[in-house]
């Protein structure tokens, strides 16, 4: 009984060495495969999205109207009814010059007018009394409409010693100063139509193209946004077609122009900024932007082999969105790019790596935007 009891306490014995052993060794296992994961490198594999971008082109903004205002007369500058970057209403009085010989010419026609009208009914009683021909009143009366076309004549040259606004519009910079002697075309001001502006920016080969295509489908106005200097949109819309029928050879380009509506008058002509187009992409081919390095002003990435090995290879990128690059050479959806640990690694490497899925790498990003 007692030999029964002892061989019943060893089997016990040993059976929980066994579980106590394997138990420890189950652990141990499970530790080195979580060391071999943490130690494991993320990556993931390019993929294929429509995609909706935003490409910019530097721009300048022009006023669709803008004149130089001149003195039509010599003479001295007696009044100036306007100020620097005015509004100014259409027909509405700018400067005044007093003319120092047009005065006198219009003031001896306008005397010669009268004298000749005076003698023209004379002439006419005359004529009705069968005093004098008909050849000599047809005479004076031809005479009176010379001295009439000559006083009109000296009447328009006076006028325009009174300069007047051509449109509504915003004044510039003053040229001249209250007392100056101008001559005839003396540069005054500028003044400028902006309720309405042109947007100016070359697109290339390609662009063009692709805008044309997507514009024939659809039928509709390409529209354009304007980003301004600091950094901020223009808050209205803009139609944006070509002005050129042909391509700079050089540049490759072709000149478009943008009609923006500019009612709060805040653009004015001479600025720059950028033009905006959106622009669908079918199918691009995708990439974090942490996932490339450059060198060399060259961009590259990390594809692994199906053994580990690293190898750096060079990619050509053609836009920008957040987060992301579409990429234009280089890689395909097949290959398996380094996602993390760039700049601890070398080409030929060998390394461990695990494969995110593209909605875990999308989910980082959104994470990082929080």
């Amino acid at each position: 009984m007692k030999l029964l009891k002892g061989l019943k306490h060893s089997f016990t014995s040993k059976i929980l060495v066994t579980v106590f052993l394997l138990t420890s060794f189950l652990q141990m296992n499970c530790h080195s495969k979580n060391h071999e994961d943490k130690n494991a490198l993320m990556a993931t594999y390019p993929w294929k999205q429509d995609v909706i971008i935003d490409k910019n082109y530097v721009a300048q903004v022009r006023a669709i109207q803008r004149i130089e205002i001149r003195a039509f007369e010599k003479g001295y500058l007696t009044h100036i009814y306007m100020d620097e970057g005015k509004i100014v209403k259409q027909g509405q009085k700018l400067f005044q010059v007093m003319p120092m010989l047009v005065t006198a010419q219009y003031e001896k026609a306008k005397a010669e007018y009268e004298s000749t009208q005076i003698e023209f009914e004379n002439t006419e009683k005359l004529f009705k009394e069968n005093v004098v021909s008909q050849t000599e009143l047809s005479l004076i009366k031809a005479r009176l409409k010379k001295n009439k076309a000559a006083m009109e004549l000296a009447q328009v040259h006076l006028n325009l010693a009174t300069v007047t606004a051509p449109f509504t519009g915003i004044t510039d910079r003053l040229q001249v100063r209250l007392g100056s002697l101008v001559e005839e075309g003396t540069l005054l001001t500028t003044i400028s139509d902006i309720s309405k502006l042109w947007v100016y920016f070359n697109v290339s080969e390609k662009d063009y193209l692709n805008f044309s295509n997507a514009r024939r489908s659809g039928d509709k106005p390409l529209k354009v946004k304007f980003l301004m200097a600091n950094g901020e949109y223009f808050n209205h819309e803009g139609n944006a077609d070509t002005i050129e029928g042909e391509f700079d050879s050089e540049t490759g380009t072709i000149p478009f122009r943008a009609t923006f509506p500019n009612p709060e008058r805040l653009l004015r002509h001479g600025e720059t900024g950028n033009v905006v187009i959106k622009e669908n992409l079918k199918e691009a081919l995708l990439i974090p932007q942490k996932a490339t390095f450059e060198v060399l002003d060259k961009r590259y990435v990390y594809t692994i082999s199906s053994k580990g090995k690293l190898k750096s290879t060079e990619i050509k990128v053609s836009n920008e969105i957040p987060h992301l690059f579409v990429v234009e050479s280089g890689i395909t959806e097949s290959d398996i790019i380094l996602l993390e640990g760039l700049g601890k690694v070398h080409d030929g490497d060998i390394v461990k790596f695990n494969i995110e899925t593209r909605e875990n790498v999308m989910k980082s990003f959104e994470l990082q935007a929080h």
